[in-house]
């Protein structure tokens, strides 16, 4: 029989265990981008009452937080899901009117 030498070699099977998450990669800066945004976007929408930057605040602690390591702070990630809620329920409160878009 004409073997090749690949063929007689085994090469053993190592499990790389990535506790970091299924897709998320060790250097994404997703994960902090978000907060950061998140953070501008809740204090503007408070301190200027509008609603769609309350919104944006909301839907990037949403990301941040799905993007976020095991290992980073959770009190963090709480802080910024509070805030942007607080913003979007204080942006209401003080004009219940529908939400209005700049542009329109």
């Amino acid at each position: 029989m004409n073997e090749t030498p690949k063929r007689n070699k085994v090469l053993r099977y190592k499990h790389i265990s990535n506790s970091s998450g299924a897709y998320a990669r060790p250097d994404d800066p997703l994960h902090d981008y978000m907060n950061i945004l998140g953070l501008i976007f809740s204090m503007f929408g408070l301190m200027m009452r509008i609603k769609w930057s309350s919104w944006i605040a909301f839907y990037c602690a949403f990301v941040s937080f799905a993007n976020a390591k095991t290992s980073d702070d959770t009190k963090q990630i709480v802080s910024n899901f509070m805030l942007s809620i607080f913003a979007v329920v204080m942006s209401y409160l003080q004009n219940p009117t529908p939400i209005s878009f700049p542009w329109t």
